[in-house]
């Protein structure tokens, strides 16, 4: 299964840390008192807001961008009107860097998200460190211990948690343990097959008082039309920007006609 081997790829990379700088990383996120851009200062905009993702290939699709020059990537999002950046830092299969997402998040002018499977607490630090405004948490490889743990550091540390689901069960985990951001995934992670229709089939789980995104499988304005008429704050789209050859026409495609 997918799943099981990015998370065991992961927690090998984890591992390979040693544990007194994996402290060391923690201890230095607590004592950081540089603000970072807010993220869910960005969803409580009027309408939509577009999160853009800069990643180089996945696991389903292999290479996606053979040459990759992460920061104009980031750059002509903004220059389109992007609300928030994504930045894959999954190394073995998505071929990403923490470097891409430090680099950006000091170049760009929106709140920045690190998107990788996290397994340890370092790696929220890691997030904070590199100047990220929030970090993706899965459901689905996490224990209802660790996700509460990993919500909480993420606040303690003035990240946003973006909490991602793929099921009603889900969902009512996520809201138990204190997500404040739900993150509908369209991907099936157990074999990367998309549905477009789950986001707006779970839409309705989410309570109120948490922001949600529809992520995954986001290809065409009306399709973007159809999630913010059924009450979404946000989406997040990576492949469909990655392979437009003109990025800021792309993103002014996808969000025309839905920015409140």
């Amino acid at each position: 299964m997918i799943l099981d081997q990015l998370v065991q790829a992961s927690q090998q990379r984890v591992q390979k840390v040693p544990v007194r700088e994996r402290v060391k990383r923690i201890q230095q996120a607590r004592k950081m008192t540089t603000p970072v851009l807010s993220f869910e200062a960005m969803l409580a905009q009027p309408g939509l807001q577009l999160i853009g993702e800069v990643k180089r290939a996945s696991p389903s699709k292999g290479l996606i961008a053979a040459e990759f020059d992460y920061l104009q990537i980031a750059q002509d999002y903004v220059a389109a009107g992007i609300d928030a950046i994504s930045v894959l830092t999954e190394l073995r299969y998505f071929k990403g860097q923490l470097s891409y997402l430090q680099a950006i998040a000091q170049t760009v002018s929106v709140p920045t998200l690190r998107k990788d499977f996290i397994v340890a607490a370092s790696q929220i630090a890691s997030a904070r460190i590199a100047g990220a405004s929030a970090v993706l948490l899965i459901v689905a490889i996490l224990t209802p211990v660790q996700l509460q743990a990993f919500i909480t550091l993420a606040h303690e540390l003035n990240l946003s948690a973006l909490v991602e689901v793929h099921t009603t069960a889900e969902i009512k985990q996520a809201v138990a343990a204190g997500a404040r951001i739900i993150g509908i995934n369209n991907r099936n992670l157990k074999d990367f097959s998309v549905n477009f229709a789950t986001s707006c089939q779970l839409r309705q789980a989410v309570p109120a008082e948490c922001y949600v995104i529809a992520e995954s499988g986001i290809q065409t304005s009306t399709q973007v039309q159809t999630l913010a008429a059924a009450d979404f704050d946000a989406i997040l789209v990576g492949e469909t920007l990655m392979r437009a050859p003109d990025k800021q026409q792309a993103v002014r495609q996808l969000r025309a006609g839905v920015r409140g």
